[in-house]
């Protein structure tokens, strides 16, 4: 079983930064795909960044260019930077960690812009 904490969300200016924290742990195979997506009121869950365990990343184009996924295999958490917020960001941010099939969420963090 695999648990996925995260932390870091909050309320933040239009224009601010916040960073986001996932912390992995249990039985987890070092090939994995880790990532963020989010989630606001009344909307479908979409990707936001992806990371895989060799490094490579993906992110949604509303994101491009603000956003920075990161991990450390070392302690399996991967990080999102995000800077230059938006209201349009404001939604639960969801970790996940995908492997052997499975894929793993965490419990979600608020993140709120304020224009």
């Amino acid at each position: 079983q695999v648990q996925l904490v995260e932390s870091g969300g909050g309320l933040v200016q239009a224009g601010g930064s916040l960073r986001l924290s996932c912390a992995a742990s249990g039985s987890i195979f070092s090939i994995n795909v880790m990532g963020w997506y989010r989630q606001a009121p009344g909307k479908q869950r979409d990707s936001v960044a992806v990371i895989s365990s060799g490094g490579s990343t993906g992110y949604a184009d509303s994101v491009k260019g603000r956003f920075t996924i990161s991990r450390d295999n070392g302690r399996n958490t991967v990080y999102l930077q995000m800077n230059s917020l938006k209201p349009e960001d404001t939604a639960v941010y969801y970790c996940s960690l995908s492997t052997r099939g499975n894929v793993y969420w965490g419990q979600g963090t608020q993140v709120t812009v304020s224009s």
